[in-house]
């Protein structure tokens, strides 16, 4: 870590949300990247632990779920069962805090590999979903579009013994529900070509659309520092902008409560929770 070289030794004994006060003044177009750490406050739970390792299962993969009708099955499942409470969650004092630095200037752009649109709903206006959206679903052979409750509403009614159940929600908008019957499950194609129809979210093992992750970098080169909030940065999509940062010398900073991929990296690791270090940016 570089902390001594552009932080002071006295910074490290200031209190969290000192420490991002001063880096924000010390960088004035300044690029956010966020992680799950910043939505468990409004419900939406982590994928994994202070240390990195996963809390829960895996959540789906791009090839099985495209491959395997069982998995679709499953998948549809828990996410009817879940996805009310995700698309009914509220912003935090994290998103809320970032909404007023972006007003302020302070914001140059936002990276969030989030999928829940917090930010947005927050009212944040330069965001860019690197992993995707939650809120709308597609077809993957013919690219029709549509608001996901409004397929969730056709599934219900296909399905009313699976849509009346309660489970407890997971990261993605589906849902820890364990039954042995999702084979009954019935899935409904695409009503344009009868088509897989998929969330829009990057689904692990799948790709960063080519245009998102130019937008990103963009952002990055754009920016003179990147922050880091909640996030082990344990998937690549997201360390890869630590690396390229460090590489073209910009300052990094984290604020997240366990280790990061990034920490090697780091020039200051802010270590709480989101609502810790930025609560005072809303009362002051």
């Amino acid at each position: 870590m570089q902390t001594a070289e552009l932080y002071p030794a006295s910074s490290l004994q200031e209190t969290a949300s000192e420490q991002l006060f001063h880096f924000f003044n010390r960088h004035s177009k300044c690029l956010i990247l966020t992680g799950a750490g910043i939505s468990t406050a409004s419900g939406i739970p982590d994928y994994r632990d202070h240390q990195g390792h996963w809390k829960r299962r895996q959540p789906v993969e791009h090839e099985a779920f495209m491959t395997q009708p069982a998995v679709r099955q499953r998948y549809w499942a828990r996410a009817l069962a879940g996805f009310e409470a995700f698309r009914s969650a509220q912003p935090g004092v994290g998103h809320q805090a970032l909404v007023l630095l972006e007003q302020q200037g302070r914001v140059h752009h936002l990276i969030t590999q989030n999928v829940d649109r917090l930010h947005q709903k927050a009212g944040s206006r330069k965001v860019i979903d690197l992993h995707g959206r939650g809120d709308t679903v597609s077809c993957q052979s013919c690219g029709f579009r549509s608001m996901r409750y409004a397929y969730h509403q056709q599934l219900a009614e296909l399905n009313g013994a699976f849509s009346e159940q309660q489970a407890q929600i997971a990261p993605d908008g589906d849902a820890d529900l364990e039954r042995n019957d999702f084979h009954l499950f019935r899935v409904l194609p695409c009503p344009r070509c009868s088509g897989i129809i998929k969330p829009d979210v990057v689904f692990f093992g799948d790709l960063v659309p080519q245009a998102t992750r130019r937008a990103a970098e963009q952002a990055l080169e754009e920016a003179d520092a990147l922050l880091v909030i909640g996030s082990s940065l344990m998937v690549y999509s997201g360390f890869r902008f630590c690396r390229l940062a460090k590489q073209a010398g910009k300052p990094l900073a984290a604020v997240n409560l366990g280790k990061t991929r990034a920490d090697e990296l780091l020039d200051l690791k802010i270590t709480a929770s989101v609502d810790e270090a930025f609560q005072p940016f809303l009362t002051n």
